[in-house]
């Protein structure tokens, strides 16, 4: 065979019998098969080293093993429910313990507050009761005679004029008055009149002679406000 095959001479391809631009296919296939194997153009992609399975076995993927190394690092048996459990402790604890802790002066500020709200109680209770001086009860009262007794049935003894009382109690200003404190009316260092602090600027007292125990706005602004300790 020559060593250079043309397809137009292996097949009917010749333009004077088929037409000018005639080509069939099916003799260009025959003259390519009419080649040796060693001169054949190669068909489809190159050729590789096998990587895949051997002939008439499947392919197959392996699961990955759910189980840790045998030398991985176990958690710690703790963690958030375990921390959470200790903060809870931390703050019942605090709790606890800050219920017992006592500010200084809280407690005795406490006291002196229940104690003057029994004796105002007491002395709103003489509401109506007629003065008369020197009297300290239980149905007749001077002025001191009505905080000598309100303060003495809540439980404190206070000496027995309205001047002594003032020398006994821890002096406060207007801006700390609270309800049972008591308020002292002066001239210049002279108190001459005691009555209960009620709030709202008035006061429960017993006035002076022809009255009777009631509840009254404070109408001068010479007056001292004192706290029985």
């Amino acid at each position: 065979m020559p060593a250079h095959v043309n397809c137009h001479t292996l097949g009917n391809d010749d333009p004077a019998k088929n037409g000018p631009g005639t080509h069939r296919p099916e003799n260009s296939h025959r003259a390519h098969n009419s080649l040796p194997e060693d001169r054949r153009p190669p068909v489809g992609p190159p050729a590789g080293p096998l990587t895949g399975p051997p002939p008439g076995r499947l392919a197959t993927k392996t699961a990955p093993d759910p189980r840790p190394p045998k030398n991985a690092t176990r958690p710690a048996r703790y963690g958030p429910s375990l921390l959470a459990r200790a903060s809870t402790a931390a703050t019942l604890t605090f709790a606890v313990v800050g219920a017992g802790l006592v500010v200084p002066g809280a407690s005795a500020e406490a006291e002196a507050a229940t104690l003057a709200t029994k004796a105002l109680n007491i002395a709103a209770s003489k509401r109506g009761a007629p003065y008369k001086f020197g009297a300290t009860g239980p149905y007749r009262f001077d002025c001191s005679g009505l905080t000598l007794y309100s303060f003495k049935r809540a439980g404190k003894t206070l000496p027995r004029t309205a001047q002594s009382q003032y020398n006994k109690t821890r002096h406060i200003s207007a801006s700390q008055r609270q309800r049972g404190d008591l308020v002292f009316f002066h001239r210049g260092r002279s108190v001459y009149h005691v009555g209960i602090y009620a709030g709202s600027n008035k006061i429960w007292h017993s006035p002076r002679r022809g009255t009777v125990v009631r509840l009254e706005r404070i109408w001068s602004k010479s007056v001292w406000y004192g706290r029985v300790k």
